[in-house]
């Protein structure tokens, strides 16, 4: 099968999600990014982090969002029939406990290097949650250290990230649990959202649901509407929304990310899913969202989405990044599933003719991470290939029929 995309879909703008050479296109992206990554595990435990060409890059520290991520991802291929071995599932899951867990106070470290070394000790909301991600995950895998992992991170997640008077959680500690700073973010919490709605079907403990669908009531119900469908990202510890914070130029750049829109806007969708589909305006928000993200950070003459714009909707960071353009995907597709219009026939083609022309590496396998104004690849944030995360799903998310259940749809795609 060629890999060529504009190939793959000749004159297919109206349908792509049942087209398939679209959908065998889709698998062939998700199975060689899963050959590539193969290479992640060390020999140690733990994974590296992998250059353009797949060879570690050696002196990269281990992160936590890397170690979860790959075990979420490579148990969503072998729920999918795309991965036949749990060697990166039974590493991470291992390395979770053995290594990133902390014995001495409780809790998930940010960063290690080497065998033990502890290079980055501070406990994070974001951290945590995909923890559970990674753990619910594993369980719908049949993973069987997967719900000892959810039961450790939720009690500490619980314990110490859960602002119960917010309906929120608040974003990180020293390691001993001592106050780091009074920051409180989205980006935390709308991963946290990923994380219960996955635990939720996981397991079918409503607790999950309900936490999810109160964070979602905070930004959606009252932060996006009030700022013109654009989210804020940044908060005091009151949860007041702090309009000139800038920090980590990735995890907390100034103004406001269009990437986490479409993220929220999906998971939006799967809550409302989930929660038995209310007679509610949920669908309308999500896609107000998704829209918004849309038009503020699409770059018509050169493609992707700009990284951060400002509350006005004008462009602050011109730089594209891989992620949020799977997210669109996923976003995208999840519109065409529940409420398909003409404008999301259109934009599911130019988000993949995008990504397939400028982000895919399509003679090695997986996803460039970053591109430069003009498109050409960059390496202002990123070295390497970061994570398989966000990409695996832009393929593996348009497969599925629904909205929620991912595992059941897998497994279906897998029988």
């Amino acid at each position: 099968m060629t890999d060529r995309f504009a190939l793959a879909s000749p004159g297919c703008e109206t349908d792509w999600l049942s087209d398939p050479v679209h959908r065998a296109y889709l698998r062939h992206d998700a199975a060689r990014q899963f050959s590539f990554f193969e290479a992640s595990c060390r020999p140690a435990g733990g994974f590296w982090t992998l250059d353009y060409a797949g060879q570690p890059l050696r002196d990269e520290p281990q992160e936590l969002h890397t170690t979860t991520r790959l075990v979420h991802s490579y148990a969503l291929g072998k729920q999918a029939g795309l991965v036949t071995s749990d060697a990166i599932i039974d590493q991470g899951m291992a390395y979770l406990w053995s290594h990133h867990r902390d014995t001495a106070h409780g809790g998930y470290v940010w960063a290690l290097h080497g065998k033990h070394d502890i290079v980055d000790a501070r406990k994070l909301a974001y951290g945590h949650v995909f923890v559970l991600l990674a753990g619910a995950s594993a369980l719908e895998a049949g993973h069987p250290d997967a719900q000892r992992l959810i039961d450790d991170v939720w009690a500490i997640l619980d314990r110490h990230f859960w602002e119960e008077d917010a309906g929120l959680l608040c974003d990180e500690f020293n390691r001993d649990w001592t106050p780091f700073s009074s920051y409180r973010g989205m980006n935390a919490n709308m991963h946290g959202v990923e994380a219960l709605l996955a635990a939720y079907e996981a397991t079918g403990n409503e607790p999950f649901l309900t936490r999810a669908g109160r964070i979602l009531a905070f930004f959606i119900g009252r932060m996006a509407p009030a700022h013109g469908w654009r989210l804020p990202e940044h908060y005091t510890a009151d949860w007041t929304v702090d309009p000139d914070y800038a920090g980590n130029p990735m995890f907390r750049p100034a103004g406001t990310t269009p990437g986490h829109s479409f993220e929220l806007g999906r998971l939006l969708l799967q809550y409302w899913d989930l929660a038995g589909r209310p007679d509610c305006d949920m669908q309308q928000s999500a896609r107000r969202l998704i829209d918004r993200a849309l038009i503020d950070a699409w770059d018509e003459k050169c493609g992707g989405f700009a990284y951060t714009v400002n509350f006005d909707g004008s462009v602050d960071n011109p730089n594209r990044y891989w992620w949020p353009v799977t997210e669109a995907i996923g976003a995208v597709a999840t519109l065409l599933k529940l409420d398909p219009q003409p404008i999301d026939h259109a934009w599911y083609a130019r988000l993949w003719r995008f990504a397939d022309g400028h982000l895919i590496d399509r003679a090695r396998g997986g996803w460039y991470p970053e591109l430069a104004v003009d498109n050409s690849l960059a390496m202002s944030q990123f070295k390497g290939k970061p994570d398989i995360y966000h990409s695996v799903q832009a393929a593996l998310f348009p497969l599925v029929p629904g909205v929620s259940r991912m595992s059941s749809g897998l497994a279906a795609l897998a029988g």
